[in-house]
């Protein structure tokens, strides 16, 4: 009789696991997870990297942190508006539709300077 409650326990638990782990979309969530992620900092009057390669139709977070103050981040041709706030990560999904070379800015005044904090999103 021990045995076969042993026996029921271990065949529940792995029922359990197995079904935990189920996913009835297919693939779609592992391929979620596999996003490339690109890690963006902005500060006084430069974002870090400045120039972002990135393919056409493939989708993209940016991980935008800000290390002293309140940024904007635009991409007006691509339709993309986001605050940056420090101590706060803004996360930003781009999937380009089209290749070509869009600049990104700094849209909140941060000092003299700010006119210079841009950099360019490359679409191949």
């Amino acid at each position: 009789m021990r045995r076969a409650i042993a026996v029921a326990v271990v065949v529940l638990v792995g029922g359990v696991g197995v079904a935990a782990r189920w996913n009835p979309f297919g693939r779609g969530a592992a391929q979620a997870s596999t996003e490339t992620v690109v890690h963006l900092t902005a500060k006084k009057f430069e974002y870090v990297p400045n120039e972002i390669a990135l393919k056409k139709g493939v989708p993209v977070t940016l991980e935008i942190t800000s290390l002293d103050r309140d940024h904007g981040f635009k991409i007006p041709e691509l339709g993309i508006r986001a605050d940056v706030k420090p101590g706060e990560t803004t996360r930003v999904r781009i999937v380009p539709d089209r290749a070509g070379r869009f600049e990104f800015r700094c849209d909140v005044f941060c000092g003299s300077g700010h006119e210079d904090m841009s950099g360019e999103i490359v679409v191949e």
